[in-house]
């Protein structure tokens, strides 16, 4: 390309693949300026333009800001100091990574669950989604009490025993819904409270189940891992199923010490 090559903004936007839009709104916060046509006032881009471009286009690559970016093209040579803003970026980037393929395979599971189910009370989905979002941090939770080997084995359930234990919770919140109001000893709550007990105990494995009854938190720290979760329950029914579940550990205990 000559260096005295000039473009109408439509041959540059051509050549270079950027829209005339994007070209004017770079005009207009002086990040890419053109010369201006003495008369007409039409942009006139030269060979610098491109370079220029160029510029713009790998330090947006590389997650630089328009105002940084803005900072960065007035310096004349790149030095050291640049690492330390790299390093954030990459930092951030890949933050970023982690939170898409969280948000992808969540995406994923609910997308499985709809397909298998058809149709999902649209408390208890958000009640599914909010525990994928939140499962980082009740990770940190557990992590903090001393419980990064439960965390690990956690961490190697595969979807298809995720998505299982999902559809359980989702037959669990039906039931709930059916059979609110009757006695907890009612037959049929303790077969739901037995079903949704057998469901989890599977998921977790003998081994989980052994270091989680081995494990002693404080009441108030329990409280504060039940915080981060949203139940798709009434504070009546939350009341109802729990009283339901230890009626059936009652129940269990007082046929194992027999």
């Amino acid at each position: 390309m000559k260096e005295n090559n000039k473009y109408s903004i439509g041959e540059f936007s051509e050549k270079t693949g950027i829209s005339i839009r994007t070209l004017h709104y770079y005009d207009e916060i002086g990040l890419l300026q053109p010369e201006k046509h003495p008369t007409s006032g039409h942009r006139i881009y030269k060979h610098r333009d491109i370079l220029i471009l160029q510029k713009i286009i790998s330090l947006k690559f590389l997650g630089y800001s328009l105002d940084k970016i803005l900072d960065l093209l007035n310096e004349s040579s790149i030095t050291n100091d640049l690492n330390e803003t790299l390093t954030l970026h990459l930092q951030a980037l890949k933050k970023e990574h982690e939170q898409i393929e969280q948000s992808m395979a969540a995406i994923q599971r609910v997308i499985k669950l709809l397909e298998e189910e058809g149709e999902v009370d649209s408390t208890v989905l958000f009640s599914l989604i909010h525990g994928m979002q939140t499962e980082d941090i009740q990770n940190e939770w557990m992590e903090r009490h001393k419980l990064a080997d439960i965390v690990a084995e956690l961490s190697k359930k595969t979807e298809e025993e995720k998505i299982t234990l999902d559809q359980s919770y989702i037959q669990l919140a039906k039931e709930v819904k059916q059979l609110y109001g009757r006695p907890v000893e009612d037959p049929e709550v303790q077969q739901m409270v037995k079903t949704s007990l057998e469901a989890s105990f599977k998921f977790l494995g003998d081994d989980l189940m052994q270091k989680l009854a081995d494990t002693d938190v404080e009441e108030l720290d329990i409280q504060e891992l039940e915080s981060m979760t949203f139940s798709p329950f009434t504070e009546d029914e939350q009341n109802w199923l729990n009283q339901a579940m230890e009626y059936y550990m009652q129940v269990w205990n007082n046929r194992s010490a027999r």
